[in-house]
């Protein structure tokens, strides 16, 4: 766990109403006491236990000025649980938060714009999940598209954090939590 204290809680595992192509993960919506232990209402990653099992996970707004944990298959199994039931979760901020993971598109887009790059590589890891957080809240692949066009632009520009982007959801209501399907 991290340096600070972690945060414990009960929560209902949920399935989502639509899950996608892979119908094997569930969810949970962390109570906003909990989201208040976290440095940010945007994505955010934790070091935490799902009944007992060590997990890190980033988290994601749920507009709400919370957040919600999508729980893997691997992780119910290992905890024995399923949807519907009430997991017991202790969490805290992941310290130092991981670097995220990035998405193919802007990958090969940075690849191919040295400037952007150099911006990319000179910006914090918050800064650098917001850019992603940015890109992958695009609803369509048109939205997305010009999204990473735009990234290599403000990139290349020399601006560090992605503007006018409301990385909870609470104000746009773009970001929210899935639809609990039972």
């Amino acid at each position: 766990m991290s340096k600070t204290a972690p945060f414990t809680f009960q929560a209902r595992l949920c399935r989502p109403a639509q899950p996608g192509k892979d119908e094997s993960w569930a969810f949970l919506v962390l109570p906003k006491a909990a989201s208040d232990i976290l440095p940010r209402r945007g994505r955010t990653s934790v070091d935490g236990r799902l009944n007992g099992h060590s997990f890190q996970a980033t988290l994601e707004p749920d507009g709400q000025l919370s957040h919600w944990l999508k729980v893997s298959q691997a992780l119910r199994e290992l905890a024995q649980v399923e949807p519907g039931a009430v997991v017991t979760v202790q969490i805290a901020p992941a310290d130092p938060e991981p670097e995220p993971q990035l998405p193919a598109d802007l990958r090969e887009a940075l690849a191919a714009c040295p400037a952007a790059q150099a911006a990319w590589e000179g910006t914090t890891t918050l800064a650098r999940l917001d850019w992603i957080h940015w890109l992958e809240s695009a609803k369509q692949a048109k939205t997305r598209s010009s999204r990473v066009a735009g990234a290599l632009d403000m990139l290349s520009a020399g601006k560090k954090r992605v503007c006018c982007f409301d990385a909870s959801g609470f104000y746009s209501k773009s970001l929210s939590a899935p639809q609990a399907a039972d």
